[in-house]
């Protein structure tokens, strides 16, 4: 999202002033934002997201291309989207206009499309676009499909709920991920050293875990933040010379800066982390407390009751089956009635989590089966379990020696399931719970120690 600095850094791993870009000058010289003024204006300066827009990677070949297809950028605040979609027009050479979904409707989609028309194409970017309306999404369809415009839609929320299926089948879905540290540390860097404001004040990062940890990988959020602190500091650089920021000062700065939670601002993702770690914690009292800090904040209680859901299987799992039961009847309720009497279906459903047993076993296990996939590649599948709908497959010995469960005693025969290389590996170990300690106490009797359960 920022200006890469990588070439900037001197032998003793320093950033210097960067003497060749003229329009910092320009940006900086205007009372926006740190993070407004640090903004990119070519591709080839944007920092993150190289899994994207890296060398030889799938959004940098689409461009190199000059046809550009409609799409959805995924992703959490701070990481680069706005950024991204001026940048595609620029690279595009195309008229570029914004809208925001919680201000537009219908009738600015319909204009833009209409100036489109006139100018041949047009690249239109539309923010939050999981705010968008079915109808409003309806009114993008014809023009996406003939190409009038070309669409970059940005959300933090997942598409496939959010984005209609018929604009989702017209674009491309790219995720954008959080910054790292190293990023992170760019950019501020970056900004000390080339900010109008910044560069002629003797700053010192002593110490920069928590400025870090509070950006949560959101760069705007970072710098935004870093300008306040050193604004507040300014009587520290009067009196010693220079601004020393360490964990110490950035945490006493932060407690100072609370701000009521705000469903479109910073602490959107921060309640809502307290929130879930209360329900895993098995705190009722507080994961309410949380879950109405967000209802009195006006927050979307489809967010809210998607994140029950994930919860449900994440945190509780095979500890308690009923709770995924329960919160996907919730989210169907949460829909169908809306505020406020969904309120109460979603207290009920927090404390009933918060309450449950819990178990993270079948959300570790697919995490370690993906990292052994990664391992060991695209392992054959045994010829006892492949499928021989054809002679020539059967007379390859396709499924031939596969044993059927239900013929034998407790409908089960020991066979081997997992390809020859990773025979024995467990993957699944159950949690320490009444349900799982019975799942543990029978896969241990049927595998015969074979798993080691």
């Amino acid at each position: 999202m920022y200006i890469r600095i990588m070439s900037l850094f001197n032998r003793n791993n320093l950033v210097v002033e960067d003497k060749n870009l003229p329009y910092l000058e320009q940006m900086n010289a205007t009372s926006k934002p740190l993070a407004e003024r640090m903004r990119p204006t070519t591709l080839g300066q944007y920092i993150g997201q190289q899994h994207l827009v890296g060398t030889d990677q799938v959004l940098r070949k689409v461009l190199d291309t000059g046809n550009c297809p409609s799409m959805i950028l995924w992703g959490p605040p701070g990481v680069g989207k706005t950024t991204l979609a001026n940048l595609i027009s620029k690279e595009l050479k195309l008229p570029f206009f914004s809208l925001s979904a919680i201000n537009s409707g219908v009738k600015q989609v319909r204009e833009v499309i209409a100036t489109a028309q006139k100018a041949g194409r047009a690249l239109l970017f539309i923010d939050e676009i999981h705010r968008f309306s079915k109808s409003q999404q309806d009114s993008l369809l014809g023009a996406v499909e003939k190409g009038t415009i070309t669409l970059i839609g940005a959300t933090t929320e997942n598409p496939s709920f959010e984005v209609i299926s018929a604009l989702l089948s017209r674009c491309q879905v790219y995720v954008l991920e959080s910054f790292d540290k190293e990023e992170l540390m760019q950019i501020l860097h970056y900004a000390i050293y080339n900010d109008v404001h910044l560069r002629d004040k003797n700053i010192q990062l002593k110490e920069t875990d928590a400025l870090l940890g509070l950006s949560g990988g959101d760069a705007r959020r970072l710098l935004n933040l870093f300008e306040l602190l050193i604004q507040s500091l300014e009587s520290e650089a009067e009196k010693s010379g220079a601004i020393t920021i360490d964990n110490t000062v950035v945490e006493k700065f932060a407690k100072q800066q609370m701000l009521r939670y705000d469903k479109s601002g910073e602490q959107h993702y921060d309640i809502i982390s307290a929130f879930i770690k209360s329900i895993r914690g098995s705190d009722p009292n507080a994961a309410v407390y949380w879950l109405a800090r967000m209802i009195v904040g006006g927050e979307d209680p489809k967010f809210i009751a998607r994140r029950l859901l994930i919860a449900a299987s994440e945190d509780i799992g095979n500890a308690n089956p009923t709770a995924l039961v329960l919160a996907n009847t919730c989210f169907d309720a949460v829909q169908k009635i809306g505020y406020p009497e969904c309120e109460i279906i979603l207290s009920q459903t927090t404390v009933y989590l918060a309450t449950s047993a819990k178990s993270n076993a079948t959300y570790v296990s697919i995490k370690q089966a993906k990292e052994l996939v990664k391992r060991t590649g695209d392992l054959a599948v045994p010829l006892h379990l492949r499928n021989s709908p054809t002679k020539l497959m059967k007379d390859l010995n396709y499924g031939s020696g596969y044993k059927y469960a239900h013929d034998h005693s407790n409908n089960f025969v020991d066979q081997e399931f997992l390809p020859e290389q990773i025979e024995g590996k467990r993957l699944y170990n159950p949690g320490d719970n009444a349900r799982e300690r019975d799942t543990r106490k029978r896969m241990k009797a049927l595998w015969k120690g074979k798993y080691k359960y």
